[in-house]
């Protein structure tokens, strides 16, 4: 609890929540972070949490959002984290929920993916507690979407090195296809919590805008993080292209290699096939110049070599070898 952006009470019993809220001087922030469905049902009765919101809180698969109520205003959006590893990306999420109350806020987790430790250096650093709850639920959306920005750039970073890799013989098609496959999934998932956003933060201005107590210095501020949301969807918006770009490379290069190998293999049937219509066409059993005589093996062998040389010389100034 901070009463004038000073700190003046931390880990009181919950008890003493409804107490805090109903100070006028007070900011509250409670934390619960897997809770049990009973203390969430304690909360909502003794608060007038909307029984939907507690639901949407606590429901696994939930999409970003952001709702007015009666007595509060519920949001819920995700963190995002890409893990790397030699083949594969994969993208962590956690989800946090958050009840904003005229005096506090309260936020659910159902695990401990989003740090909240970040969150509340956020809220210090910023030296915005004296303006209220909006200051709190600014400095949480912000601290996630500035992680989306850095999972976005990871990604950004890793569709390069797959490009890098096209061209890169040493390595096997299916190695890229995998880590392309991998990164597609990742992208899809990412996008479908940093597009919601927008309306997440979009609902979040308005209701302050329509609420006459809002602290206007956090207009500035509010309309920032919506800028950095646009900015991380149009920059998901253009990984999907690149993705379909690589994907779709991938493919043109891997026909191309196949041509390239059937077009080597013809090259050596046809080389194939001069020592092979030589020998069978002195094979019948009929006389021809030579075939008593020793320089007649020899001239066979000479025809083979002569055929061949020239065929792959050939073959090998048009680069079909």
């Amino acid at each position: 609890m901070w009463r004038d952006g000073e700190l003046v009470a931390t880990d009181f019993p919950l008890d003493d929540l409804d107490s805090w809220l109903a100070d006028e001087t007070a900011l509250t922030w409670l934390d619960l972070c897997e809770p049990d469905r009973a203390v969430l049902d304690r909360l909502a009765e003794e608060l007038r949490l909307d029984p939907l919101a507690v639901e949407d809180a606590i429901e696994p698969r939930e999409r970003p959002k952001a709702t007015r109520h009666a007595s509060h205003t519920f949001f819920t959006c995700y963190a995002a984290e890409l893990t790397s590893s030699a083949d594969r990306a994969e993208l962590r999420t956690g989800r946090v929920s958050g009840f904003v109350m005229p005096r506090g806020l309260i936020t659910v987790r159902q695990a401990d993916e989003v740090d909240m430790d970040v969150v509340l250096d956020r809220w210090n650093e910023d030296g915005m507690l004296a303006f209220g709850p909006s200051a709190l639920v600014h400095g949480l959306l912000d601290v996630i979407v500035d992680e989306h920005f850095v999972t976005i750039q990871e990604m950004d970073d890793a569709l390069e090195d797959l490009e890098d890799l096209l061209f890169d013989d040493r390595v096997a098609s299916r190695a890229i296809q995998q880590r392309v496959y991998a990164l597609r999934k990742a992208l899809v998932q990412l996008r479908r919590i940093v597009l919601p956003m927008r309306e997440v933060v979009a609902s979040v201005m308005r209701l302050r805008l329509a609420n006459p107590t809002s602290h206007r210095e956090l207009d500035g501020l509010f309309n920032d993080l919506y800028d950095h949301v646009l900015r991380a969807a149009e920059w998901t918006e253009s990984l999907r292209d690149m993705v379909t770009s690589v994907f779709e490379t991938n493919l043109s290069l891997q026909d191309a290699r196949l041509n390239t190998v059937m077009k080597k293999l013809a090259a050596w049937g046809a080389i194939i096939a001069v020592p092979t219509a030589v020998t069978g066409w002195f094979g019948q059993n009929i006389p021809y110049p030579g075939f008593e005589n020793l320089w007649g093996l020899w001239q066979s062998a000479l025809l083979i070599l002569v055929g061949t040389v020239g065929l792959y010389l050939l073959f090998k100034k048009f680069d079909w070898l």
